[in-house]
């Protein structure tokens, strides 16, 4: 099994809405700090059924807070109920206490040390691929 550390949600908005200035060939929000990903990586690719830029996956990684909080799966499919790109999913809404784009939660909000949109966290979410 292997883990990934989900730095700042550049990763997010890079990965799931392809929202530029953020290359998705990286996985942090700082291309001098992050390691470079080939666009071919089964994690990022939108042909790869567990990557995070496939619209139509209901795979991709699954992310978990630090206190072991479930944060729902990395990828770009919005009507799937587990994805964070989902706006009326439990974790992809900006209501839902379980959600890394609440920016008022815990897991979203940019002073939590447990959140995905804070650069300083300590303890930043972290994207499990593989078997659990």
């Amino acid at each position: 099994m292997r883990a990934l550390y989900l730095p700042p949600p550049s990763v997010m908005v890079a990965t799931v809405k392809s929202a530029q200035p953020y290359d998705p060939a990286y996985l942090t929000s700082d291309r001098f700090l992050g390691a470079p990903v080939s666009p071919y990586d089964p994690r990022v690719s939108p042909w790869s059924p567990d990557g995070a830029t496939n619209p139509y996956t209901t795979g991709g990684g699954r992310i978990y807070a630090q206190d072991g909080t479930y944060l729902g799966r990395l990828n770009a499919n919005r009507y799937d109920p587990e994805s964070v790109a989902n706006p009326y999913g439990r974790y992809g809404s900006r209501y839902s206490g379980t959600s890394i784009n609440n920016p008022y939660g815990v897991y979203g909000s940019a002073y939590s040390e447990l959140s995905a949109s804070n650069p300083f966290a300590s303890r930043p979410p972290v994207v499990w691929y593989g078997e659990e």
